[in-house]
């Protein structure tokens, strides 16, 4: 059993209204979801029948992926930063042990001639790190709540569908 108190189908007023409230938060993900099957809905005239409900769903499938694509927009700049870093850092240490190759004389292959190498790719490295780490960080953190705002938004479209279906059999 339900602890919800059964709700009458919206009035005209009243979908006007909750339309009226979801556009005054256009920053909300959630509201603009919802709005999308609001206003599908009272374009037939708030009568919920079959019909109807399965064009709201629709509309607020559209929605949902378009609030997706908005949430995700951003995040592939964050997840190009690492890789390409790495392939520096990489090459900067092979090119200090390349130094080595260079010398052909046993005398100019001690510590001093790869030095300069290795240091350089310590630096390339410590530089690296302080790029790359912050930006996963950051990459899996923005993920984690655009995922979070894609189940908000699943679980509002599927109350507002169930919220017709339920108004649809009182009839």
């Amino acid at each position: 059993m339900s602890s919800r108190p059964r709700l009458p189908a919206p009035s005209r007023q009243q979908l006007e209204e909750a339309i009226k409230i979801a556009d005054r938060n256009k920053k909300s993900h959630l509201a603009e979801v919802v709005t999308a099957g609001l206003q599908e809905f009272r374009s037939s005239a708030g009568q919920p029948n079959d019909e109807t409900i399965a064009s709201a769903g629709r509309a607020l499938e559209r929605a949902e992926a378009i609030v997706h694509a908005k949430l995700k927009r951003g995040l592939s700049v964050l997840a190009t930063i690492a890789p390409p870093l790495r392939s520096s850092v990489c090459s900067e240490r092979s090119s200090a042990f390349c130094t080595l190759r260079r010398h052909r004389h046993p005398e100019d292959r001690g510590y001093g001639a790869v030095a300069g190498g290795i240091s350089e790719a310590l630096v390339t490295t410590a530089f690296g790190l302080l790029v790359a780490v912050p930006a996963v960080m950051a990459f899996n953190y923005l993920t984690g709540r655009v995922e979070a705002f894609d189940v908000e938004m699943d679980n509002s479209s599927s109350e507002l569908i169930d919220y017709f279906i339920k108004q649809s059999h009182r009839r």
